[in-house]
């Protein structure tokens, strides 16, 4: 993660990523497996999503020599969504599915699944924004820590 400033001593990761994101929602019962249940996600476009975040976090760390943020930390999230042939053009903003807080739930886990972030129970804020893309789909991350880091 990027030092932004050793007089605030606060961590900072900007995360672009590409590709369509998808909500984590509700899994389905599919029955058990040496007794155990079995469940499966109910949209399938979550495990691509998912990878993608990992994929630019992993890169977003290794280029600014980052390390998990530890401790309460803050996020700002702005999703860019296709625009759907069949949305009226007087809508401006993507007020229809997916769900924002299930956009939130599936990026949040990946950004733990990647190490940026120790758990996202520790998020102490979130800022968060559907938008219709201009050019192409993602989302565009920065992540904060909520308490100024020791410098050196």
């Amino acid at each position: 993660m990027t030092e932004i400033g050793h007089a605030t001593g606060v961590s900072t990761l900007v995360i672009q990523v590409s590709g369509v994101p998808a909500p984590q929602g509700s899994k389905s019962f599919k029955g058990l497996r040496a007794g155990k249940p079995v469940l499966v996600e109910s949209c399938t476009a979550v495990a691509p999503w998912r990878a993608a975040v990992v994929l630019a976090t992993t890169l977003a760390m290794r280029t600014s020599g980052g390390r998990m943020i530890v401790g309460p930390s803050k996020v700002v999230i702005e999703f860019y969504l296709a625009r759907p042939a069949s949305a009226p053009k007087h809508r401006t903003v993507p007020d229809r599915r997916p769900d924002l807080d299930k956009l939130l739930r599936s990026t949040l886990d990946a950004l733990t699944t990647a190490g940026a972030i120790e758990d996202d129970a520790r998020i102490v804020e979130i800022i968060a924004r559907k938008h219709y893309a201009l050019r192409s789909p993602g989302a565009h991350i920065t992540l904060r820590s909520a308490r100024p880091v020791a410098a050196g």
